[in-house]
């Protein structure tokens, strides 16, 4: 479901329904990370920026565990699957950002593309039955059940205020910046 605009850059329709914008949008936001992320090697995806541990690898790798875990376990029902499901969270809750710096970035690209690749094959599936109001079959901790609609819009925000992340990080890498892909480049 992504558009483009004339540059090609990865947009929400400017006047589509509410799911396609949502969608859109999602996509935006991770054809940016991927952009921001892109053709870095391991030393690249390691660097870090004043005080923070905060990595480009850091940031594929959790979001890949986002992404897996929104859809695959709060949407979906399902096991997030691995290398997931075998992490001890309590012992280690910051795993997913600090085991980044072991895996290549071939490791970390795959990873989180093919997270990306299940979340949206899973939203297109949902969306055959129902619209963005449809309840996820997971809850939150508190019981509560969330809309399809309501994922979208966190992971959103989550990807959003990561980019923000890449943006800063990136620019003392390499001192690569601006807004959006080169003309003709969407993703990496």
């Amino acid at each position: 479901m992504t558009n483009a605009d004339e540059a090609g850059h990865s947009e929400p329709p400017i006047a589509g329904d509410e799911t396609a914008t949502l969608l859109g949008s999602l996509d935006r936001q991770r054809a940016t990370l991927a952009w921001k992320t892109g053709g870095l090697d391991a030393a690249g995806l390691r660097a870090t920026l004043g005080p923070s541990s905060i990595t480009l690898g850091g940031l594929l790798k959790h979001l890949a565990f986002v992404e897996d875990f929104y859809f695959s376990l709060k949407l979906n029902g399902c096991s997030p699957g691995p290398p997931w499901e075998t992490v001890d969270w309590d012992a280690n809750p910051g795993w997913d950002w600090q085991s980044a710096a072991e895996d290549t970035p071939e490791q970390l690209y795959s990873l989180w593309r093919e997270a990306v690749a299940r979340s949206r094959a899973t939203v297109a599936e949902l969306l055959t039955d129902a619209g963005p109001e449809q309840l996820a079959r997971g809850e939150w901790p508190d019981g509560q059940v969330p809309s399809l609609r309501r994922i979208l819009i966190d992971l959103i925000e989550e990807y959003a205020r990561h980019v923000g992340h890449a943006d800063l990080i990136r620019e003392s890498v390499d001192g690569l910046t601006g807004e959006d892909p080169p003309r003709g480049r969407t993703d990496r």
